[in-house]
């Protein structure tokens, strides 16, 4: 296939977010790569992954940092730290109040997250058979003919 041929995510402006094709149907541009690479990176860190489940999943939709703080073994500047490398890609917004800053998920980049890795629906291309390991007992195949035995 040439380059010609393949449909870049991104590259028509008629799409808008909500109806872009996921990364399974077409490459993504540069753009979309850049982005999505900093949210990645976010989700990356197993202290961010948790930090985010934990906002995520709280009753109310929000959470006090006074809460988040003392489920880890980390100080509470590393913990704010890693709060607004989560900020900086999206994933959380923020509210301060008096002395206790709250911190709720925005479920737009989570849903456009989903949207991109969700296969499309409809038949499944056909995997590639690989050469592996036959099981135990099945013979081994019958070499194809060649003009030379006829």
């Amino acid at each position: 296939m040439s380059k010609q041929e393949l449909a870049v995510l991104g590259q028509d402006e008629d799409e808008d977010d909500g109806c872009r094709p996921g990364l399974l149907t077409a490459p993504l541009d540069e753009a979309q790569s850049v982005e999505l690479a900093k949210v990645f990176k976010a989700l990356g860190d197993p202290v961010r992954l948790r930090l985010l489940s934990m906002i995520a999943s709280r009753a109310g939709g929000e959470v006090c940092v006074c809460d988040l703080t003392p489920a880890f073994d980390l100080s509470q500047p590393t913990i704010s730290h890693h709060l607004k490398l989560l900020r900086q890609a999206g994933l959380i917004d923020c509210e301060r109040r008096g002395t206790w800053v709250y911190y709720r998920l925005l479920p737009e980049m989570t849903d456009r997250l989903a949207g991109i890795l969700t296969r499309p629906a409809g038949p499944r291309p056909a995997e590639p058979r690989t050469a592996g390991p036959r099981p135990a007992g099945q013979p081994l195949p019958e070499p194809a003919a060649t003009a030379d035995d006829a």
